[in-house]
């Protein structure tokens, strides 16, 4: 079981250094919402973080 949470923090620590280096600042600051949203069951959090994500991603296609 500890093995298990160590290899899931090293995950959760990789994707982000890799969100935050793909995107900067602001696409951290909408995995941090998303992610707050779903633990705290908020919706309007979620979906912020989930919207400003979709922005980041879809941004060079616009």
């Amino acid at each position: 079981m500890p093995a298990l949470a160590l290899i899931s923090a090293v995950f959760v620590v990789g994707f982000e250094q890799l969100v935050q280096w793909k995107y900067g600042a602001t696409g951290i600051a909408g995995l941090l919402l998303l992610t707050i949203g779903v633990k705290a069951k908020s919706p309007a959090v979620s979906s912020a973080g989930a919207v400003l994500l979709a922005v980041l991603l879809a941004g060079p296609a616009l």
